[in-house]
Parts: structure tokens; sequence; C-alpha cells
């Protein structure tokens, strides 16, 4: 006993009531210092043939195939698990890329503009409100020696239309930017800067989220208060009865021998839905008549063996009725572990299932996993309208979403799983089209700065996730249904047609992090190492 609630103290002491912790830095650096002070700060030929361009590239059309037309999926938020589609578990952020990208927009003119407007098309950023589980920030921070070389115009419209923090810095350490990033990340990121001596400037977007499930995936002990439901209940009169234990213990997680070879840490999910009618099917009549006769041949000279109390004729069909009526009471019948929504076909499966709300913002959690072909292989075929088209096909746990006549079982263990990853942002944006702005002799900044051969010289995206089940106290736990006791009595246990629904998760897959209502992607990830399990089999 003293060593299980060591485990359950370790367990609790590791993530408290988070489920899901999820975070983001997107930082875009600007080095202008050496070109202030070189033949670019003076008004020569080189500046004037520039601006004479200038004019000439304003009026060019620019165009780019990842070009946004609004808030939802498309083409650009997968853009950069295409391009990265390296085999190894990756998460990022395109929101956060987005707003990074209008914000260095704003500072822009000619065609570094155009092509960074190219690509933002009709994208509008959203405003999210901020609470305790989920911040959003955006900051500039500026080295005082440069103060006066950034235009107040665009520091202006930073705090006004992006609720930016303008924050004026001496660069000798880098502690003011790193306390920024651990406030607005929620702790999650604390020390992503280094040496910032040589940096003139620093945009940034920071995203960081800390959110529950609006249920366990898999009932847990915990000091938390996050719902669950107890999957453990057997059909009245019918041989079908289900349970999945909840966890106690560290070691009582399940395991899924993922395709690599690990043992995945995971947690199970269970739902059965039964739309088979069984008096309907079978007759009412022939129901009453079966149970009856067999009814009769289970008392002992007329006597229930049980209570040794005679039944008479109308005590017997009372009985039946009553038989009767419990088989009833299991068409239409919905058993769940948890709730989520899932799809399956012949070549992918896929499970979701919804973050809590916050301040209006619900965010929701999308894995899919190919049967058929390599991951790699998936993400390089597949498009924003085919992912869209899953998710739409995506079903809840209601009986429209299953087959008549059937008790259809969802069965499965999703793996559980923490990463960090950076993105190569400098060389995928190239590939995008937004070239002109890393480029000292073609960048165009002038909007937001007044220094001569501005150039965005380091661009730098990092994120982290953590895919968790959270668990609540034992005492919370709501029994529905039961396995009784029938070790007295007379029982006789129909079988059901039951059609199985393996959504198991053990092969690499891809995830989403979406706002359930706007369509918006927060986060975009692939899982090839899953949490390895402490468990060796």
């Amino acid at each position: 006993m003293e060593n299980n609630n060591l485990e359950n103290k370790e367990i609790n002491s590791k993530s408290s009531n988070i489920i899901l912790a999820v975070l983001l830095i997107l930082v875009l650096v600007v080095t202008c210092g050496y070109f202030v002070y070189t033949e670019f700060s003076s008004n020569n030929d080189t500046n004037k043939q520039k601006d004479t361009n200038k004019n000439v590239v304003d009026k060019k059309e620019v165009s780019s195939e990842y070009r946004m037309s609004g808030n939802g999926l498309e083409k650009f938020d997968l853009a950069f698990l295409k391009l990265e589609n390296n085999g190894k578990n990756a998460v990022y952020s395109p929101l956060s890329i987005k707003y990074a990208l209008e914000m260095l927009a704003e500072g822009a003119d000619g065609e570094t503009k155009a092509q960074l407007d190219a690509v933002i098309g009709d994208y509008v950023a959203k405003k999210y409100e901020n609470s305790k589980n989920m911040s959003f920030a955006n900051a500039m921070f500026v080295k005082n020696t440069f103060k006066d070389s950034i235009k107040t115009t665009y520091t202006d419209l930073l705090k006004n239309k992006y609720n930016a923090d303008v924050v004026y810095d001496s660069f000798k350490t880098s502690d003011n930017l790193n306390k920024w990033v651990s406030d607005k990340t929620l702790g999650l990121i604390s020390k992503p800067f280094d040496d910032v001596s040589t940096k003139d400037f620093i945009l940034m977007n920071a995203l960081g989220i800390d959110m529950s499930w609006t249920n366990q995936i898999q009932c847990a002990v915990s000091k938390n208060d996050i719902p669950c439901e107890l999957y453990y209940f057997s059909y009245s009169h019918e041989n079908y009865s289900r349970f999945i234990n909840p966890i106690e213990t560290e070691s009582d997680y399940p395991v899924t021998k993922f395709e690599n070879g690990i043992n995945a840490k995971s947690v199970q999910i269970g739902v059965s839905v039964n739309k088979y009618d069984i008096v309907n099917t079978l007759g009412r009549e022939n129901i009453y008549n079966q149970i009856t006769s067999e009814y009769n041949e289970w008392l002992v000279d007329g006597k229930n063996p049980c209570s040794g109390e005679v039944e008479d004729k109308d005590t017997i069909a009372k009985y039946v009725n009553q038989f009767i009526d419990g088989l009833n009471t299991n068409y239409k019948r919905i058993d769940k572990s948890t709730d989520l929504y899932f799809y399956d076909d012949e070549e992918i499966k896929a499970f979701a299932k919804d973050l809590k709300e916050y301040n209006g913002t619900q965010l929701q959690y999308v894995g899919i996993m190919p049967k058929t072909t390599a991951l790699k292989d998936y993400i390089d075929k597949i498009d924003s309208n085919s992912l869209n088209n899953v998710i739409k096909s995506l079903k809840d746990i209601s009986l429209g979403s299953f087959e008549e006549g059937v008790v259809t079982e969802i069965v499965g263990t999703i793996p559980l799983f923490k990463m960090n990853y950076e993105l190569n942002l400098v060389e995928d944006l190239n590939k995008l089209g937004i070239v002109d702005v890393f480029d000292n002799t073609k960048a165009d900044l002038s909007n937001l700065s007044s220094a001569k051969g501005s150039s965005i010289v380091d661009a730098s995206h990092k994120a982290n996730i953590e895919f968790s089940n959270e668990g609540i106290k034992a005492a919370a736990l709501t029994e529905g249904g039961g396995l009784g006791d029938a070790s007295c009595g007379f029982e006789h246990l129909y079988e059901v047609p039951v059609k199985k629904i393996d959504l198991t998760f053990d092969k690499p897959f891809l995830y989403l992090i979406r706002d359930k209502k706007s369509g918006e992607v927060w986060f975009v990830g692939t899982v090839y190492e899953p949490t390895k399990s402490l468990k060796t089999e």
C-alpha cells in the first residue's frame, strides 16, 4: 500500500490537473547594426537603384500557391509538414507563424511586402482572449541604441492592432526576453535565448496552452477534478459485458506495441452502442414462450430454488414480462469510456477529442493514422482538401453514427507522447516564396525601420507538446450498469451480433490541434516515437 501511495504521488506531482500541454515560440530576429554603419547607410547609387526598382515592383503582381483564403485548414498549414517530412517526431504552429508573418508584413514595402502578402492573402488573424490555460502574445524587443531607427508608426500599429508589447532593452543579457517568453508561455518555455547582444530588435509571437480534456481518456486516480466515465457494464439477459480498469498507478497504463518496436505508454478507449433490437428481431411472443418454458424447467417442483417459494402461473408471467422489459432496455444504449469522435475506412483511422472551452475558445485534437501506407508517403500525397474531408467525416458517439441491427464496439489504445521540435524556418519560408525579406540587397523594411539595408537574418520557430491522460479521485467515478452477481437466480443470455472498430494507434501518425469553431489550425505534428512504457511487455 505504501508503494502504491508513493507511485500515485509521483503521478500527481508530474502533471497536476494538466492533460495536454502545448507551447510554442516563434522568433524573428533582425540584425541591422552592420548595415547602418556601412556603405548602405548613405544615400549612394546602390540605394538609389534599390529605390528606383521599388517603384517598379510596387506594380508587380505576385502570386503564391500557398495563398490563404481564410482561417480554416489550407495548404499553408500543411506546408511545413511536407517540407520537413523527415520521419521524425515534429510539432509546429501554423497559427503562430501566420501572426509573425502578418506583423512582419506591416513593416515591409515593395516586392518584399508583395511576397509576404501573396502568402497571407485574405487571412485575418483572430484575436483570442488569454486565460490561465491559454496565452497568446506578441512583442517587439528593441535595443536601446537602435530605438531611434524604429518607426513609431510601426510600433504604434503593433500595439494597437496586435496588442503587442514594445520593450526597449540594453540587450546586454537575455534575461528580460527569457522572462517575457516564460510568462507568455505559461512557464512552458523558460530560456530560449542565449546571447542577444548582436541583435538590434527581436519580433516575437509566443503561444502556450495548458488545457484539460472535457473528460479523461481513461479513468485514473488522481487529485484532479477532470471528469471521467467508468466503462464497466453488462447488458440485461444478453451475452455482452465490457470493462476497462481505472488507472491507479504508473504500472496500470496499457501498452501499445508500436510498429517500430517501442512499447508505448498508452490509454485505453472503449465504446459500445447497441442498435440490435432483439425483442422486435426475435419476436416478443417467441421470447415469452422460450423463457417461460426454460423458467419452468428451472423451478424445482414448482418452487424457486433460491427462495424456496412456490411460484404460480401469474408470478411466472410477471417475471417473464420483466425479463423482456430488461431486454428492451439494452436497445439504443450507449456506453463509453470517454467522449470522442472517430473515422475508419480501408486507408486510415482517425481519433478526435475535445479540450475544455476556455474564454469562448475550444480546441480539438485530431489524430490520423494511415493503415496501408507509411506516414511519410501519406504526408507526401495528402492535401488540405483530403484532411478537411476526414474532419468533416468524423462521427460522434451518438445513435445516428452507428449501424442498425448490431452492437458496434470501438476498442483501442492511444499512445501518449511528448516532444520538442524546431523548424528550419528560413529555408521553409524561402520555398514558400518569401525570399526578399532575408536578402540584404533586396529586403524592403522601410515601414519598420529607417535604417538602410535592413533584412531578416535569422528566423526561429520552436514548439513542444505533451499529450497525456489525467485522472480524478476514484470516489468521483460513476458506474454505468454493472456486472451483477448471478450466483443464484434464473438467467438466459441471448447472443448479440457485434461489429468491432479498432482504433488502436500502433503506427506513426499525424495530428492537428484546431479551433473547433473557426477551423483555425493551432498545431500540426507527427508521432514516430511515442512515450515509452515502463513495462517490458
